[in-house]
């Protein structure tokens, strides 16, 4: 009888081992995949990023466009008005030195009248 209940301890063992091991694989098999889905999510992520940072750039190319025109035509405009004033001050500016030497140096003094 001891053979016989040693032989059932000795395969109870055994199992016990065999489920050991069939429950080390599982958790490396778990831990695996799970490292696994973690790098397939980051790189799902990368490529989610760049692609919204493409259209991003798109987008923005195409709107500045926009803007880069619309300044440099004010740009332009400014430049225009500037000359104009430019113009308009050089045509006046010898009657306006003349003008002003002449208040200066041509003083005719009045005498204050009595009352």
């Amino acid at each position: 009888m001891s053979a016989q209940n040693s032989a059932g301890i000795q395969t109870l063992l055994d199992a016990e081992r065999e489920a050991s091991k069939i429950v080390q694989k599982a958790r490396e098999f778990r831990t695996k995949r799970v490292r696994e889905a973690r790098d397939e999510a980051k790189q799902e992520i990368a490529d989610y990023k760049a692609k919204k940072d493409d259209e991003f750039k798109k987008f923005e190319a195409e709107h500045s466009a926009g803007n880069e025109q619309a300044e440099a035509d004010a740009a332009k405009e400014a430049d225009k008005h500037i000359q104009t004033i430019k113009e308009a001050g050089s045509k006046g500016k010898a009657s306006v030195v003349k003008n002003l030497l002449s208040a200066v140096f041509d003083v005719k003094p009045v005498a204050p009248a009595k009352h």
